[in-house]
């Protein structure tokens, strides 16, 4: 049979100390933890609103570029011209039909 160590005050004293000590740095470490799991998760959902509106800002740039493809053709800039600005050739009529 084993005996059983018998603490004395002042030990008993030292190992709370040292629980105490211990406890309160994973306490903060678990606090710290968590708190970065939020940040993390915050800037994945900012991380894919930035996405998304760079997809939408990509298909911007491509009808940009599409646009500046068509004004460099001088028909389509003669058709454009008379229809918004209602631009007629010598002689035309415009009629302009309420719907």
């Amino acid at each position: 049979m084993k005996k059983r160590r018998k603490y004395t005050v002042k030990t008993k004293g030292r190992m709370f100390i040292i629980i105490l000590f211990f406890g309160a740095i994973i306490a903060t470490l678990g606090y710290t933890f968590f708190l970065d799991l939020g940040r993390i998760h915050e800037m994945k959902m900012e991380e894919r609103k930035l996405n998304q509106e760079k997809s939408k800002l990509f298909d911007e740039e491509e009808t940009i570029q599409a646009d500046i493809k068509r004004l460099s053709d001088p028909d389509y800039i003669a058709r454009y011209v008379r229809e918004k600005y209602m631009y007629s050739k010598e002689g035309e009529l415009i009629l302009r039909i309420k719907e």
